[in-house]
């Protein structure tokens, strides 16, 4: 929830494979930050948004407490198929601006590179002093 409470904000998340020239490959499937805008009459949220996460399995995100910023833990690296090839897409973090409106706007992504099983889990904010 935007620190405001006139937003809600979810995670999509796809990571299934299938095969392709012999290697496990994205098989498709929404990876996005799903905007909703919370009525304050009655609490009813209505979709207004679904933000690319640009990275596979956006497992975590959360909003820094002025509500202006918005980070997302993209946790799969995964092999992706472009035509007759493959590459290789890094779990990241995506960061987001959000608007007046609660929608987001991609700012940059911070590519990481997994060692063995290390995967991201967990993506937080914390004030500074």
């Amino acid at each position: 929830v935007q620190p405001n409470g006139r937003f809600v904000y979810v995670a999509n998340r796809a990571n299934g494979t299938t095969e392709f020239q012999g290697q496990r490959v994205f098989a498709g499937g929404e990876n996005s930050i799903a905007v909703f805008a919370v009525d304050q009459q009655t609490g009813e949220p209505t979709l207004i948004q679904h933000a690319d996460a640009h990275g596979f399995s956006p497992r975590t995100f959360a909003i820094d407490p002025s509500g202006r910023l918005l980070i997302v833990n993209n946790s799969s690296p995964l092999l992706v198929r472009e035509k007759d090839a493959v590459r290789s897409v890094l779990q990241s973090l995506s960061v987001f601006r959000v608007g007046g409106d609660g929608r987001l706007t991609f700012l940059r992504k911070y590519d990481q590179e997994a060692k063995g099983t290390d995967r991201f889990f967990w993506a937080g904010m914390v004030p500074l002093p």
